[in-house]
Order: C-alpha cells, then sequence, then structure tokens
C-alpha cells in the first residue's frame, strides 16, 4: 500500500527519503508532544520532522551525516519560512559535532535501521540508543528516539514510554521517550484523530472465545502494538454499561483479532465498527447467494485466504452483485464472518 504523505507542501528530497519521510500528521503530533525552547534533531535526513520541530521550538539544531539529505532539510525549511535551525554536516556520535550542540531541553532521533529484518531489535539502530544517551547525556535528560512500530514493548530494554501511532488505521511509528519525557508505561495513540490510550496496571487479560456474537470490533493497530487491549476493554464495558454483557476476544489468525459483544457502542480506539451479518462455512457460491438482494456490491476479504487465490475467491463471492455496501469477510478455520462497517462518519 502507497503510503499518503499529506504534506502541507511537496518535500524536496530523494525517491528513497520521500519513501521514509515521517508524515506530516505524525511530525506535526510529535512536534507538539516535544515542544520546548531548544531541540536537538539527531539524523535529521531530510527535515521532514525538523520543519515541525522549528514551529513549535524557539530553536532546532539538525544533525545528519550525508551532506545531500541535509541541503535538502535546508530547502525544507527555508520552504517553510523558517529561520530558526542550526544545521551541523557531521556524524552525531564525532565530538566535534557534539561540541557543537549546548545544554538543550529535548534530544529527538531517528535512527537509521534496515530496511528488512526477520525480526526487530533496538540492537540494528544506528546511532544505537545506548551511545546516543552516553554522547549527550550532559546536555539534558530528556530523549525521545524512533524506534520500528513492529517491536514489541517486552523486546525494549530502557525505562521508557513507548508510544504507538497508527495513522489512518495503520500501524505506522513507535516513539521512545526516555528521561522526564516519559508519561506512561505504554501509549496508543490513533491519527488524523489524535485519540490516545494508555496503559493501567492490574487489568485482567481479555477473555478469549471462539463464537461470533452480534458485533464485531477491530482494534486500532497502535492498540495491539502496545498490547493495551485491557485497557480498551475496559473503557468499552464503562461505555456500555454493565447490562449489555462484556467484551470478548476473537482471534481471527495470528496477526488479526476483534472484539466481539452484544452490545453496540462507538469507541474512538477502534479502526471499524461492524454488524455481524452471518457466521456460516466457507463456500464461495453460498456466500455469494446470501450477498445478494441486500445492497451489497464488494467484498473486502480481510483473512484466512491464500495470496494466489484473492482475485479467484474474490470474484466468486462478488459476482452479480450490484449494491452500495461493502462488506468485510473474515476467515478461520473453514468458517466464514460475514461483517458490515457501521458508524462510517
Amino acid at each position: 500500500m502507497a503510503r499518503r504523505k499529506q504534506f502541507e507542501k511537496p518535500l524536496h528530497g530523494d525517491k528513497e527519503s520521500l519513501r521514509f519521510a515521517t508524515p506530516e500528521p505524525i511530525a506535526r503530533y510529535r512536534a507538539q508532544r516535544l515542544r520546548c525552547k531548544v531541540l536537538a534533531d539527531i539524523s535529521c535526513g531530510i527535515g521532514g520532522q525538523t520543519v515541525f520541530f522549528a514551529q513549535q521550538c524557539e530553536f532546532v539544531y539538525a544533525v545528519e551525516i550525508d551532506p545531500k539529505k541535509i541541503e535538502y532539510a535546508k530547502q525544507n525549511c527555508a520552504m517553510y519560512g523558517l529561520d530558526n535551525v542550526k544545521f551541523i554536516c557531521g556524524d552525531a556520535l564525532d565530538p566535534k559535532v557534539i561540541e557543537q550542540i549546548p545544554a538543550v531541553d529535548v534530544i529527538f532521533s531517528d535512527p537509521f535501521r534496515p530496511a528488512e529484518e526477520s525480526e526487530r531489535h533496538v540492537s540494528s539502530l544506528e546511532p544505537g540508543i545506548p551511545n546516543v544517551l552516553a554522547a549527550y547525556g550532559e546536555k539534558t535528560r530528556n530523549f525521545a528516539f524512533e524506534a520500528p512500530p513492529q517491536m514489541p514493548p517486552e523486546r525494549i530494554p530502557f525505562d521508557c514510554e513507548k508510544e504507538y501511532i497508527s495513522l489512518d488505521g495503520q500501524l505506522n511509528r513507535l516513539t521512545l521517550y526516555l528521561g522526564g519525557l516519559k508519561q506512561y508505561d505504554r501509549m496508543a495513540v490513533a491519527l488524523p484523530a489524535g485519540e490516545g490510550l494508555v496503559s493501567k496496571y492490574g487489568l485482567p487479560q481479555v477473555k478469549e472465545t471462539d463464537k461470533m456474537k452480534l458485533n464485531a470490533y477491530e482494534p486500532e493497530p497502535s492498540v495491539v502494538a502496545a498490547g493495551l487491549l485491557p485497557e480498551l476493554v475496559e473503557s468499552m464495558v464503562q461505555m456500555a454499561g454493565p447490562l449489555m454483557g462484556g467484551f470478548e476476544l476473537f482471534r481471527v489468525d495470528k496477526k488479526r483479532l476483534l472484539l466481539t459483544s452484544d452490545a453496540l457502542i462507538k469507541q474512538s480506539m477502534i479502526k471499524n465498527h461492524y454488524l455481524v451479518l452471518k457466521v456460516c462455512p466457507f463456500e464461495p457460491k453460498e456466500i455469494n447467494k446470501f450477498l445478494k438482494g441486500k445492497n451489497i456490491g464488494s467484498v473486502v476479504l480481510r483473512a484466512g485466504v491464500k495470496p494466489e487465490k484473492y482475485w479467484e475467491v474474490r470474484n466468486e463471492v462478488e459476482k452479480g452483485l450490484e449494491g452500495n455496501k461493502t462488506v468485510h469477510l473474515f476467515v478461520k478455520d473453514g468458517t466464514a464472518i460475514l461483517c458490515e462497517v457501521i458508524f462510517n462518519d
């Protein structure tokens, strides 16, 4: 899926840098959270994040080892009319670079990481978090680092807040806040709405079930990544009230899960709210018969179908459908769950 950059102004930069640049909604959110007088942006790249730091802070030091990228960063800050950034071209861990940066309020680092790994680890970040902490420890006690969002909280060996961010329903960023920036153990944020959910202690694990109820709820991926399903369910139970029953966890497969309940509520950290239309054997022709005459025009296959069979199955279940509605089809162990999205506003 192509990433939506959503920049107010198209950034200057090479193709690869633009591809990995921080999307504007996240850059703006992060800059607001790290607003301070003086900030140092380590490994600033083409300045996609630097621009928004400079809009929120009185002064920014931007460090980048690649001369081409730092020229792009200068162009991008100039394009936004910013003149409160000092650019430093060099290795962020070079003593000659470090001595150019005075005491600051916050250090932000977006380190290099491999494009692909079988398993994400903080040890793959360059410059490494321990090295940055050691190099800049006399400049500030407030550090923020970007890390791969596929990395679960238990794999992060630092005393820090782990903030997972989803953008437009897709897991997008993980920011680690250390020192005085830490507010919680874990946090999930959903952008562009700006909603959040924070970790609590002592909540029971969500009860699992193999039976789908009247309604299904697909959590924001940031909630799942942060391990905040108990916190999400607690808030949903409070909204539904004790007479409406509980919310249970329905695992579709290793990657996908739904919450299910007879209660119908609207919760801001839910990516999709579904009405469960039918639970039946996964037989595409029979599913097609069921969908006809229900104003349904398309079916999105969400799980349980091999990639090479995707379009064959989708064409079969959509054959002859002419309606305006869309159904999401989940498949678990040969059973199909047909869901209609509600709350589209």
